[in-house]
């Protein structure tokens, strides 16, 4: 039925809206419509002395969201990433997860980043005011932000502490909604892929209108999006489960694999046995029938992982399936001649759905006589047992479904006292997360099911459950067959599987105050002062059935359990996914701020303009002290044509409170030891660190504004950037190469503390631990080219923006530096940070109804790691370029005078173009899982959106 509904959208009607150029710019290069916008809006960006952008010494990228709407019809977060100052940000194809640290319970949130450097180094605002955070992470889900009544996109890029308190230190995207919107306006659109899937469907009404004679104001909005997502890579023709193999040294080099598959886990599963054992080795090709191994082929370093043969693999989501109901409402009231009354509210209710996991059993121990193994088996295994490992595809694989009610509202008053303007404002934010799992193995009742004997009548039993001290509790217990693909009972399958709940709750309560305007004038024009307050406060708690600190009850269990060691905690975890419970935990901080800004000279010999500024700020956090950040910026106008800006600042990012006080995770992985060679599934145990401080920034930035009088219409922008973070938190993770390395052959103790091994030497878990222990290095230069003219009569505008990073240096105390520059690929999270990174732009207005526009997007080549101290084979270690063109065509008629329609066709990746193979070290594992493309690339393929749009 869904897909029947978008078919008929699809036909109902064919254009695509025009891209206008001119509403994407970068502040004084602000083109006609984007200029006018800007300089109409009462929320500024980049200054709160500044009315608008055009005069900022910060640089401040504008974009109208009529532009993104034609550019991305999807969602406004998504189509805001078409800006190459953003790389790295999360969306519904960033490697789905939900537990650990990335997955925070639901890795497929729409997660800004700035320059790759991480989402929670920049802000996030709405009309200037901060958006609560949507997790302990203080990631926000950037789907709150209600997409219909936002005006424009204005994104700030430099550090900005100063006038917009902590986190700002790469800087700020501002969402402007458009407070005087009156009439109505709706849409309805679908769409699908090239493939036949990912089939999407949206649709949305807002209003607005004039109260109480003119005194009050109200405008509504509802939207409703229902993303089918793809549910498995395999759906995509390209997708040959590329992993990378090796261990990265001279004797067994990295290399980038295709049709890779797990040895020791086919799918019917595979005998290891001691002594002399015919059936070592041997595989269940069938159900109950044993067949020699066909191998693939393997290399020097993973030898379970190979090209081809009968191994295993896992196929998981492509890109989330997503739900989402997104309200906003916002009433003004005029009070006075100078007082104004506004209350803001927005909700959005989100259900995502992405599968995580096939149930690896590997390295478990079966008893010889087990019930459903063939007698004659049996009786060729020497010893008492035996080692078993198989690949279970046969239940559904493990499903994440995270619901997400995001709740956000504002009261405040603001207006003006002689020549100053003022606001005041109270924000509350609340945030809960439901995170089902479904389908997650019990490791008590996989025990018990995996001890099959046969009873007196001759059928097969669980052990456990002929015990008199637990024959009640197992009473239910279903044996469990695993000796074929398909051998298990639906029945045993059923009883191994739990759907463990886990819930979230984030508020935060916001204060915030200021005042601007211009006290008096100097000799060269009006200076103009803001200060501003700010109290919030921000709690997290959480619930789960699912917990780490939940053990299996090994009693009269022979086989895969261990008992909970209360002295090392080791034991066998209950279940094999978890979420950790939190009681509340807290931070509060309170933060004053002033900022001028100081014309120095007007109208002069090779000044036409010269201008300072300058903020300063104060901030007491409860949890790690007080601090103080500054910016000083120039703004110098040589005459009409050519303008130069620069600043430099000092900004601070703040532990969260996941960094702080989360309560231990554990998520169980793959990693080989590099001290003794050994691949084994251990927990990775995240803990939290709360000696943690704040991280301190330096930015600065230099650029230029050229506009040529003598061709009209024509705009380029240049401005480089230089970022250094000193005492970066950095999440450090025990079986990392390089941290491995620095314990092995350095010793450094920070680095031995987090690998965790037994008497004998072998590793029984990694720990993952965020401390304030690197330096963060960074530069680069954005670039705007920008003409509107018109051709043959009719509007023609070109528009070129690109970002030029070719470093991100990750630099720790004995360990090689890690540069994620113009990398793929990287560890805690970290995504693909291309070093050069392009979009551009052409639109055409054919007719004054119909138009055309194209938007062509590239990356360059990209190194698949960082860390330079490991080998890659030759040829190896690198993914090649990647760009997309996408095609808008639009037709608006006016059927009435009260009124105007639009048709529109919008078609994503117009020439199919394919991703080229990529992964990661580490990735030998899970062939089909993480990875295989470059998080930029687009795995979907080829889309086609058509709708219509109303405005009456």
């Amino acid at each position: 039925m869904k897909r029947l509904r978008l078919n008929t959208i699809l036909l109902a009607g064919v254009s695509v809206v025009a891209f206008s150029g001119s509403a994407l710019a970068q502040d004084a290069d602000t083109a006609p419509e984007a200029q006018e916008t800007a300089e109409q809006a009462i929320v500024v960006t980049g200054s709160r002395t500044i009315s608008n952008g055009n005069n900022s010494p910060t640089p401040v990228t504008v974009i109208a969201t009529d532009t993104l709407k034609d550019l991305r019809p999807t969602s406004l977060t998504e189509s805001v990433q078409v800006l190459p100052v953003f790389s790295g940000s999360r969306s519904q194809t960033s490697n789905p997860s939900a537990t650990g640290g990335v997955g925070g319970g639901n890795g497929v949130a729409a997660q800004l980043n700035l320059r790759n450097i991480g989402a929670n180094r920049n802000l996030v605002l709405m009309d200037g005011r901060r958006v609560p955070p949507t997790s302990i992470s203080n990631i926000v889900d950037a789907d709150v932000i209600p997409q219909l009544l936002i005006e424009r996109v204005d994104t700030v890029t430099g550090g900005v502490s100063a006038v917009y308190g902590s986190d700002a230190v790469t800087g700020v995207v501002n969402f402007i909604t458009n407070k005087n919107f009156t009439g109505v306006k709706a849409y309805i659109q679908g769409g699908m892929s090239e493939y036949g899937d990912a089939g999407q469907m949206s649709a949305g009404v807002a209003a607005g209108s004039d109260l109480f004679g003119g005194r009050g104001h109200l405008t509504l909005s509802y939207e409703y999006r229902d993303d089918e997502g793809v549910d498995r890579r395999s759906a995509r023709p390209w997708f040959n489960r590329p992993v990378v193999v090796g261990s990265g040294t001279v004797a067994a080099p990295y290399r980038l694999i295709t049709n890779a598959t797990l040895a020791n886990l086919p799918f019917g599963g595979r005998i290891t046995c001691t002594g002399v054992c015919p059936v070592n080795g041997q595989y269940f090709a069938s159900d109950g029938v044993l067949s020699a191994f066909v191998p693939g082929t393997t290399y020097a370093g993973t030898p379970n992982t190979q090209v081809g043969g009968a191994g295993g693999y896992v196929d998981l989501t492509l890109k989330a399936e997503q739900r989402m109901h997104q309200m906003y409402g916002r009433f003004d009231f005029e009070l006075g001649e100078n007082i104004n009354f506004f209350l803001v509210g927005s909700a959005n209710y989100k259900r995502n759905s992405f599968y995580t996991d096939e149930v690896q059993l590997q390295n478990i121990t079966m008893s010889r006589t087990n019930a459903f193994l063939a007698p004659s088996y049996q009786a060729q295994i020497p010893t008492a047992t035996f080692t078993f490992n198989r690949m279970f595809a046969q239940p559904e694989r493990a499903n994440a479904v995270p619901e997400s009610r995001q709740l956000m509202a504002t009261l405040g008053l603001n207006g003006k006292v002689g020549s100053f303007d003022w606001n005041f404002a109270y924000t509350r934010g609340s945030s809960r997360l439901e995170t089902l799992l479904r389908n997650n193995v019990n490791n008590q009742k996989l025990s018990a099911a995996l001890d099959v004997v046969t009873n007196a009548g001759g059928q097969p039993v669980c052990y456990a459950a002929t015990q008199a001290a637990t024959a009640a509790a197992y009473a239910s217990c279903v044996p469990l067959n695993l000796f074929g693909p398909t051998s298990a009972s639906a029945a045993a399958i059923d009883y191994i599987l739990d759907d463990t709940p886990y819930v979230a709750q984030t508020n935060q309560d916001d204060v915030i105050a200021d005042i601007s305007g211009s006290p008096f004038d100097n000799w060269a024009g009006p200076v103009t002062v803001a200060l501003s307050g700010e109290w919030r406060k921000q709690t997290f708690e959480s619930s789960s059935a699912a917990s780490p600190v939940m053990y299996a009850d090994c009693t009269n269990l022979r086989f895969n359990c261990t008992a909970r060691n209360v002295t090392t905690g080791a034991g066998t975890f209950l279940y094999r996914q978890t979420f950790p419970a939190s009681p509340q935990i807290k931070q509060s901080v309170w933060e004053v701020a002033a900022e001028a800004n100081v014309p120095l000279l007007r109208d002069t010999a090779f000044f036409k303009s010269l201008d300072l500024n300058g903020a300063v700020r104060y901030t007491s956090y409860d949890t790690v002290g007080d601090y103080w950040t500054w910016k000083i910026g120039a703004d110098w106008h040589l005459n009409d044509d050519l303008r130069f800006r620069g600043t430099i600042s000092r900004d601070i990012r703040a532990p969260t409170l996941n960094d702080l006080y989360a309560p231990t995770s554990v998520v169980i992985v793959n990693n080989q030891d590099l001290l003794t060679g050994a691949t084994n599934q251990v927990p990775s145990v995240n803990v939290p660190n709360p000696n943690l401080t704040a991280e301190i920034g330096k930015t600065w930035t230099v650029g230029g504004v050229y506009k040529p009088s003598f061709i009209p219409g024509l705009s380029l922008a240049v401005d480089y950037y230089s970022i250094k973070i000193d005492g970066a938190i950095t999440t450090v993770q025990g079986f990392q190469a390089n941290i491995q390395n620095g314990c092995n052959l350095n010793g450094v103790s920070l680095y031995c503390d987090l690998i965790v091994r037994n008497a004998a030497g072998t590793v029984t878990s990694w720990l993952v631990r965020p401390v304030n222990l690197a330096q963060i290095e960074t530069y680069g230069v954005d670039f705007e080219l920008n003409y509107n003219g018109r051709l043959f009569g009719q509007a023609f505008n070109l528009r070129g923006l690109a970002a030029w990073q070719p470093h991100i240096r990750y630099i720790q105390p004995s360990v090689p530096t890690i540069d994620q520059g113009g990398v793929a690929f990287g560890s805690t999270g970290l995504t693909s940070s291309p070093s050069v990174r392009l979009t551009g732009i052409a639109s055409y207005a054919v007719t004054d109804a119909f138009k055309v526009s194209a938007m062509y997007r590239w990356r360059n080549r990209m190194k698949l790691w960082g860390d330079p101290t490991v080998v890659w084979a030759a040829g190896e270690g690198t993914v090649a370029p990647y760009g997309q063109m996408s095609l808008n065509l639009s037709y608006e008629f006016k059927p009435s005078t009260i009124g105007s329609a639009e048709v529109f066709l919008n078609i994503q990746n117009l020439f199919n173009a394919i991703p080229p193979a990529a992964n990661a070290p580490g990735t030998s594992t899970s062939p089909g899982g993480f990875g295989g493309f470059a998080i930029t690339d687009d795995p979907i393929g080829r889309f086609w959106t058509a709708g219509v749009r109303f405005r009456f």
